[in-house]
C-alpha cells in the first residue's frame, strides 16, 4: 500500500495485489479527506462551525426564503457555442461575469451578492441567444431599461461573445430574459 499526504492533509491510499496481470485491475482506491479544522469550501461552511438552529435562526431563515433572491443573468451565443471549443466559450462567461462584478464592486447589490454569509450561495441563469445580432439586440434592450450590464468584446478580434448583468434582485431583471432559453 503507497500513501501520499498532501499540505492540505488530504490522505490517498492505493491498495493493489501484486500478482494480478494487471497493477490496478484489483486495486482499491481510497481518498480520506480529515476533519476540515477552520478550512471553509466554496459550497460547505467549515466544521464545527454549525449548530442546532434555535428559533431566531429558523424566522431568519424563512425571511431570506420569502426575499426576493439576488441572481446574475449570463448570456452566450449558440452559434459559438457550437463551433467554438466549449472552454473557450465558458471563458468568455467568466470574463463578462467577473467584469460586471468587478466594474460594480461598491453597488449595493453586489457587494450582497459577494457578502461572506452570501458567497457561496450565488445565483446565476446561464441563457443562450442564436448569435451576434441578437446578443446585440439584448445589450440595447437592456442598456434602454436601466439594467447594468457588461457585454464581453473579445479583443483583438473585436468579436461580441456573450453579457453579464451586475447582480440585481430576481423580479427587476427577469422580464428582460424570459423569451431566451436555458443554455444546454
Amino acid at each position: 500500500m503507497a500513501s501520499l499526504t498532501s499540505p492540505f492533509r488530504f490522505t490517498l491510499s492505493i491498495k493493489s495485489k501484486s500478482n494480478s496481470r494487471f497493477p490496478f485491475s484489483s486495486s482499491g482506491i481510497r481518498f480520506r479527506a480529515p476533519s476540515r479544522i477552520g478550512f471553509n469550501s466554496m459550497s460547505q461552511p467549515a466544521a464545527g462551525t454549525q449548530s442546532a438552529p434555535s428559533q431566531d435562526d429558523e424566522s431568519v431563515k424563512v425571511e431570506k426564503d420569502n426575499s426576493d433572491v439576488l441572481v446574475q443573468y449570463v448570456v452566450l451565443r449558440r452559434d459559438l457555442i457550437d463551433t467554438w471549443p466549449l472552454g473557450s466559450v465558458v471563458t468568455q462567461g467568466c470574463h463578462a461575469s467577473v467584469s460586471a462584478i468587478w466594474s460594480h464592486k461598491d453597488d449595493p447589490h453586489t457587494l450582497q451578492y459577494c457578502s461572506p454569509q452570501n458567497i457561496d450561495s450565488m445565483h446565476k441563469v446561464t441563457l443562450e441567444v442564436k448569435g451576434e445580432p441578437q446578443i446585440l439586440n439584448l445589450s440595447e434592450k437592456l442598456t434602454a431599461g436601466g439594467i447594468t450590464h457588461k457585454l464581453w468584446v473579445e479583443q483583438p478580434e473585436n468579436i461580441p461573445t456573450c453579457l453579464a448583468t451586475k447582480p440585481y434582485p430576481k423580479s427587476i431583471v427577469s422580464s428582460f430574459f424570459k423569451k431566451l432559453k436555458l443554455c444546454k
